[in-house]
């Protein structure tokens, strides 16, 4: 791993594909977090969502440190077909294997998963038990998110940056950002496509497969231009027409709660909607119809 930074145009265009990226995929850490804090009494939910995103921005950091040890890990331990196995190979096929994996099923549950409408409970609704399930779930996304850096660049400098900021922008922003996903459906389909795409280059990288790293940020990039295009054409197509065009409404299996009183929190604009960033306020909170809150349509 590189700690020297050597600006180029494909450091550059890496730096920002990442960061998108980070952001996008990263938006789910938070609402999950708050989706659970909900659940608790409201004396006990800034406590908790603030304590989980304080771990998850710990992990990441633990975890940035640990993947740059990792990865000197080539000496081989083993042979299996007259090819060696390194601890590094290991990681990095393992990686590759649960970011398909975690992608292609939450494609798959958010296209044709069964749809939760909020008759799932929490088996206990206790402060302990929440925090539980809040660091699992830091640890999930913090792998996730860690993995996704060391599979796009070399440069830990440029890792711990990306992945860094975008969760402070994040913890700062999560409303505006979560409205934006919520509203377009294809961006958070585009980040679960880009997981499959590096998840491929890492398990190829692992069986010493070598793929210039300009062939996954350059189409990812390239992507993201795209779908900036399409988002200006809708926004004129409904100008034009007067009216809004509904995207597809994606299922919200993947909570197996009720996560409207998060969703209301992250997407109105009331000042009594509640909380999901880092905040005092709970995340519970009154809702009305002209406050601008919308009701889950592309994040779950």
């Amino acid at each position: 791993m590189d700690f020297a930074i050597e600006f180029t145009p494909d450091l550059a265009v890496a730096f920002l594909t990442l960061f998108v990226l980070e952001i996008v995929l990263g938006v789910d850490n938070v609402i999950f977090i708050s989706i659970l804090a909900s659940k608790l009494p409201v004396e006990q939910q800034a406590k908790a969502r603030n304590l989980g995103l304080a771990l998850g921005m710990l992990m990441r950091i633990v975890l940035l440190f640990a993947a740059s040890w990792i990865i000197t890990l080539t000496n081989d331990l083993f042979e299996l077909f007259g090819m060696g196995f390194s601890g590094r190979d290991l990681i990095l096929i393992l990686g590759g294997l649960f970011l398909v994996y975690k992608a292609v099923t939450e494609i798959h549950e958010k296209l044709e998963g069964r749809e939760s409408h909020g008759t799932g409970r929490l088996k206990a609704v206790t402060f302990s038990a929440v925090l539980t399930q809040i660091i699992i779930l830091d640890m999930v996304f913090s792998f996730d998110s860690v993995i996704t850096a060391v599979g796009m660049v070399d440069n830990l400098v440029v890792i711990i940056t990306a992945v860094l900021l975008s969760f402070g922008v994040m913890l700062f922003s999560s409303k505006f950002i979560f409205a934006f996903v919520n509203r377009h459906p294809t961006v958070k389909m585009l980040a679960l496509a880009f997981l499959v795409l590096i998840g491929t280059f890492l398990i190829a990288d692992g069986f010493e497969v070598k793929i210039d790293k300009a062939l996954i940020y350059g189409p990812m990039a390239f992507a993201i231009i795209v779908e900036a295009l399409n988002l200006t054409y809708k926004r004129r197509q409904e100008k034009i027409a007067g009216e809004h065009i509904e995207p597809v409404h994606l299922r919200h299996a993947y909570t197996k709660a009720d996560d409207h009183d998060a969703v209301a929190a992250a997407t109105s604009k009331g000042p009594e909607a509640g909380a999901v960033s880092l905040s005092r306020k709970p995340v519970t909170g009154r809702v009305t119809e002209d406050d601008g809150h919308q009701e889950p349509v592309g994040l779950g």
